[in-house]
């Protein structure tokens, strides 16, 4: 855990392709880094669920719209900076003729389209590698390993659940490290972790009420208690516990058991952003421990951003500080 700073904000952001989301509690704000001198800045606006029905705004309920809001905004920012970083981008050679007739067809609605197919696809691909893929394994190591394999005579059933529980969790952690320490090495996406580093080297410094400058925040821990990477690693872990509550092969069919751990996310997200926030507003032994596995994974995921970084993160963060102070959840430090 990062040491105590002098208050605690509700500002948090996402990376982007060369820039930074801001999220305050009044505005949210996209900037990219456009030029050598030039940052282009945009407001981004969403309905949230909790504006929509009042229930979202009560613990864990806030958790499961607090999620999907954020996939909504983070899309939408996503798009725009994609938008923007091929606006900016020189064009070194000719398109070829299937690229000309993409963008005849499409105009400038093709990036909107590519992005979409890719989400779809990701999607696909992260319930078949952390749901499907975990079962199955499980119940192919059955055929080897004795204590995995459900015996009637033997009422195991609660054992076997526990081991493919287990088993399921450790494998996913495994994958997603995995996977981001490949895509970490991608030059696009080193970039982007960096941006994600001067968001919260940014935000830190904002929190210690020093002046936000280049020199300020270049000194502070990238590590930060609140971030996505925290909370999908707290997801990973607690998808472990709910497994618990699944049969091991429900109604003797073994695909159904993807099937329901995906209708309890709902239930694994409520409670991850609990945990998360609880991790955000407090620093003692208990959420040193639940936020370790996460500020862990942000070695990963977060690098050291270089100046022209900075400077977008400084713009992004200065367009969400309410000159109110609604923004801050703790005073106190602790």
């Amino acid at each position: 855990m990062s040491k105590k700073t002098k208050k605690i904000t509700s500002i948090g952001g996402s990376a982007l392709i060369e820039g930074i989301m801001m999220r305050g509690p009044k505005r949210s704000t996209v900037c990219v880094r456009t030029g050598e001198n030039e940052i282009y800045s945009e407001d981004v606006n969403i309905t949230t669920l909790a504006e929509k029905c009042g229930l979202f705004k009560v613990p864990f309920f806030r958790g499961i719209a607090g999620l999907i809001d954020s996939m909504r905004l983070s899309y939408k920012s996503l798009m725009l900076a994609a938008d923007k970083a091929i606006e900016g981008a020189e064009i070194e050679e000719e398109p070829s003729k299937f690229e000309k007739w993409l963008d005849e067809k499409f105009g400038d609605k093709l990036v909107s389209i590519l992005m979409t197919f890719a989400s779809i696809i990701g999607v696909a691909l992260a319930v078949g590698l952390f749901l499907f893929l975990p079962s199955f394994l499980f119940d192919l190591t059955a055929n080897f390993i004795p204590a995995f394999k459900i015996d009637e005579a033997a009422h195991n059933e609660e054992m076997v659940r526990l081991y493919k529980s287990i088993f399921e969790g450790v494998l996913k952690i495994v994958l997603f490290l995995g996977y981001i320490v490949i895509v970490s090495q991608m030059g696009e996406m080193k970039r982007v972790f960096q941006y994600h580093g001067a968001e919260h080297k940014t935000i830190f410094c904002y929190e210690n009420e020093e002046e936000l400058t280049i020199p300020n925040v270049k000194k502070q821990t990238r590590f930060h208690p609140r971030c996505g990477t925290s909370f999908l690693v707290i997801m990973l872990l607690l998808s472990i516990i709910v497994g618990l509550f699944v049969p091991a092969n429900p109604f003797g069919i073994a695909w159904l058991r993807p099937v329901f751990k995906i209708l309890l996310i709902p239930i694994t997200c409520g409670l991850g952003y609990e945990l998360i926030k609880l991790c955000g507003k407090h620093d003692n032994t208990l959420t040193r421990i639940i936020a370790a596995p996460g500020l862990w994974a942000q070695r990963i995921t977060t690098k050291e951003p270089d100046d022209k970084m900075i400077e977008v993160a400084i713009e992004a963060i200065k367009a969400v500080i309410p000159e109110d102070g609604s923004d801050i959840v703790n005073n106190c430090g602790c």
